[in-house]
């Protein structure tokens, strides 16, 4: 195993999908019910705890990241902050902002000696595993319920299998560096299939929570839903070669359409059931995808 690559891959993936994961624990408690007050509070414990997470992979992290993935807007972003201020303020759940404060202060990597971390990462890695099993099995009782109409949130089903997707890769690549040390990227065919879905969904979701008043962004949302469903037929016709051009092309337009409707939202110019972290959550899913497209 090499131990400095271990560390790395380990802080960089924790960096970006530890804060994915305590936000859908976010939005998943934000849209139950009064009625839904245990699994509520279920919520709230995977948001704090990978919160939690977060923050001891922030530790660990300075001088540690490579330069691209730090300065890719994928672990933060510079609205995140106000996202999350206004974001507590409308939904009453507590953030702790402090954690992008400290990153947006992180320093990419230096000559900075990693092999005294290693079981201090490793033990991350066991610990994100362990949360990961549970949140995972909550999106799946919650999807379960809800399908069978024994449970009503203001989160489509769609969405909850969106989020249960992406908490499967997490897990999936957090096995690999315990396994093999390192993340044995699946071909690039498979890895673009999987992004070009999430960001067709996420044009989807956006399309049914803008105010049915704002017909142009309406408009532009179904158009970026319908290039990714065609980039997603084309990935899966494709023998052994991407089409990643076109997905990078497309998705720096989606990016761009997902800075204005962040910054739309948190200057309250934009009509919509859309909280101002779910805007950069989905912006930070995109810059990630572009830094994946472009190495």
């Amino acid at each position: 195993m090499h131990t400095e690559n271990y560390i790395s891959e380990s802080l960089a993936l924790h960096l970006f999908f530890s804060r994915i994961m305590k936000e859908h624990s976010l939005f998943l408690k934000a849209g139950f019910t009064p009625a839904c007050s245990t699994f509520s509070a279920r919520a709230e414990f995977y948001k704090q705890e990978f919160e939690k997470l977060l923050g001891r992979a922030v530790t660990l992290s300075n001088g540690r990241i490579c330069e691209n993935v730090l300065h890719a807007g994928e672990i933060v972003t510079e609205f995140t902050f106000a996202a999350e201020r206004q974001t507590e303020k409308f939904t009453g759940i507590s953030i702790n902002s402090n954690i992008t404060q400290r990153e947006l202060q992180l320093n990419s990597c230096s000559c900075c000696e990693m092999k005294s971390q290693f079981h201090l990462v490793k033990d991350l890695n066991c610990t994100a595993l362990r949360l990961l099993d549970g949140l995972i099995a909550l999106k799946e009782e919650v999807l379960a319920k809800v399908c069978c109409c024994q449970m009503f949130t203001m989160n489509y089903p769609l969405l909850i299998e969106h989020i249960i997707r992406e908490a499967k890769l997490y897990r999936k690549y957090v096995m690999m560096l315990e396994e093999n040390g390192k993340i044995c990227m699946e071909s690039m065919k498979e890895t673009e299939c999987f992004w070009n879905q999430i960001m067709m969904e996420h044009a989807l979701f956006i399309r049914g929570l803008l105010d049915p008043t704002e017909t142009e962004l309406l408009h532009s949302a179904d158009g970026f839903a319908q290039n990714y469903a065609a980039l997603l037929q084309q990935c899966h016709n494709a023998q052994c070669k991407t089409l990643s051009a076109d997905s990078l092309k497309e998705t720096k337009k989606f990016r761009d359409f997902k800075v204005a409707g962040v910054e739309g939202i948190e200057n309250c110019k934009i009509r919509s059931l859309i909280l101002p972290l779910l805007a950069d959550h989905v912006l930070r899913e995109a810059n990630h995808f572009i830094r994946i497209l472009e190495t």
